[in-house]
């Protein structure tokens, strides 16, 4: 069954009263590739009555708010797989004309600030229910963070939505500890002793803080005052962020108040992370949208198969590490297996796996070989400015699953659509057997940029691995007799990044190496990102060095213009 949506539903179980009743910004589709259902389900696995309002109108009289009644626990809020204003804006900041995760592709059925604008919504009809929010645009938002959209710094999200309780991070292990105190009846010590969560607290709970393991970032305020200091901030902040095992909370005046962000949890284990996708989903849509139309995010991975979480890479652009961590957690072999054996089941299900992906799909079980060294490092990647030496890299584990993909009766190709990080394989096995079994005769990779000064501001490796890699590609495939291509993807307008670099670009991409290329992204400075801070403050927070900014929509677009000129 799946997780009710409506009065109707709850009724058919037999419930008289729900414990938590979850909102989000996406259509309900019961898989582990969206957040709210894999809360839920978690939840109900604990013995818990949950339901699921997808998408609630908060234009009209607020029914949907209120259908369901007041839960016996808590509400929780996400505003869906993306923050709410990059699935709604253009880098150019133009409203897009669809959203990917509503029926038929349509737009308009969540707010901007998704997470606020339900948060406050909940607290005004049920002021004292609390309200626990999370998901990526909670998660990135948890502190003083520079908005590109109103071009301006905002406070914590918690400040801001006046939630209860923020969860950031993948939350499998926090939501059930969080409903076990809850249980106890909002018991707020407990909840506070909770690692990865965030909450407001006044300046005597502060001040009871061990000093040894408390880090007071600069207020809100400050941040306002002196770009500096946010930048000061974020350094703290994500390096704190890329330990193993950090025991510091994190403090931020906000007015009167604090926001408070305990330690994250340890990397969720192999066991724990099986059990979140091992749980009894439905695969699917709500029927709720039958003749709506398609949801095109479902479409694109209701085919694929996701094996491990987090990601070593540190690019500055993204926000990967910062919400799932640097460190990898991988599924087991049986789990992802039988998950396979599932798809293969499936009604549609015409032999082609459309993805065995991840983050970065090839650093399945890959870490440190000597973990006493990974607790003490410090560095945002284990990838720049070179692979650090105690990286073990063995893609062995990788191809032997792929190996036993491939044996699945009922599979007749198994692509591999997430993106590959080619700076993590020395030799050619890993490319070759990627190129015969898993291309659909176009492989994705993402160089960024061809100058070292924009790429070292990336976090990205030298352009001549790139090239290596090219001509791996071509060899191996001339070898073989496949016609297939490499898709390069590049992104514009980075901090640090000149007209000048994109003529560069431009000259080595499409005039010496003949790419022609099709998608070309501008970049969007997305909160608590390394580029953001770099975009806001106009300088490397790590640094002190000014760094060049394409802030004018007409300098994006001049830099963008690169990569198309000399087309008719």
């Amino acid at each position: 069954m799946f997780l009710p949506t409506t009065l109707k539903e709850v009724r058919q179980r037999g419930w008289d009263q729900l414990d938590v009743i979850l909102f989000t910004g996406d259509a309900y589709i019961d898989h582990p590739s969206f957040g709210a259902a894999v809360i839920g389900r978690l939840l109900e696995a604990e013995g818990y009555r949950v339901a699921i309002v997808p998408q609630p109108n908060w234009r009209d009289d607020l029914r949907d708010f209120t259908k369901l009644g007041t839960p016996r626990l808590f509400f929780g809020v996400t505003a869906g797989a993306m923050d709410s204003m990059v699935n709604h804006y253009t880098a150019n900041i133009r409203l897009r004309s669809n959203d990917a995760y509503t029926p038929g592709g349509q737009a308009g059925f969540r707010p901007d600030y998704a997470v606020k604008t339900y948060t406050q919504i909940l607290k005004r009809l049920f002021p004292r229910t609390p309200v626990v929010i999370g998901g990526i645009e909670a998660s990135l938002r948890r502190l003083t963070h520079y908005d590109y959209w109103s071009d301006s710094l905002h406070p914590p999200i918690l400040a801001e939505s006046g939630a209860d309780l923020l969860i950031y991070g993948m939350g499998e292990r926090v939501i059930q500890q969080v409903a076990r105190a809850m249980n106890n009846g909002f018991n707020a010590k407990l909840l506070r002793g909770i690692r990865q969560v965030g909450f407001m607290a006044d300046r005597s709970y502060v001040e009871r803080l061990d000093p040894e393991r408390t880090i007071r970032l600069h207020s809100f305020e400050e941040c306002c005052r002196d770009k500096r200091a946010f930048g000061e901030n974020f350094t703290r902040i994500e390096t704190l962020s890329n330990l193993m095992d950090p025991v510091q909370t994190l403090v931020e005046g906000v007015g009167d108040r604090f926001a408070v962000i305990t330690p994250p949890n340890a990397t969720l284990t192999t066991e724990e992370l099986d059990h979140s996708f091992d749980l009894p989903y439905e695969r699917a849509p709500h029927p709720r949208y039958q003749g709506r139309g398609d949801i095109p995010a479902w479409e694109m991975i209701k085919h694929s198969v996701n094996i491990h979480r987090g990601c070593f890479g540190g690019c500055s652009f993204c926000t990967i590490s910062a919400h799932q961590g640097k460190f990898i957690s991988s599924r087991s072999e049986r789990s992802i297996l039988d998950e396979v054996e599932r798809i293969v089941r499936m009604p549609d299900f015409k032999g082609y796996l459309s993805d065995i992906g991840a983050p970065s799909a090839n650093m399945y079980r890959l870490g440190g070989r000597d973990r006493t060294l990974c607790a003490k490092c410090r560095r945002p990647s284990c990838l720049h400015p070179k692979m650090c030496p105690n990286l073990d890299n063995d893609h062995r584990p990788l191809l032997a699953l792929y190996a036993k993909i491939r044996a699945v009766r009922g599979i007749k190709k198994a692509f591999i659509g997430s993106g590959i990080r080619y700076d993590l394989f020395d030799d050619s096995d890993y490319l070759r057997t990627v190129i015969l079994h898993h291309t659909s005769g176009r492989l994705k990779v993402a160089p960024e940029h061809t100058e070292e000064r924009v790429l070292k501001l990336m976090r990205k490796p030298p352009f001549a691995l790139f090239e290596r890699l090219n001509a791996d590609f071509v060899r191996i495939c001339r070898r073989e007799g496949l016609p297939y291509q490499l898709i390069p993807y590049f992104i514009s307008s980075h901090p640090g990044c000149t007209e000048g670099d994109m003529r560069a670009l431009a000259e080595k991409v499409l005039g010496k190496l003949h790419f022609n290329l099709e998608q070309v992204q501008d970049l969007t400075p997305t909160p608590m990102t390394f580029s953001s801070v770099m975009f806001y403050t106009g300088e490397n927070p790590y640094t002190g060095e000014k760094v060049y900014i394409a802030r004018s929509q007409e300098e994006k677009r001049r830099q963008k213009s690169y990569f198309f000129r000399g087309r008719h």
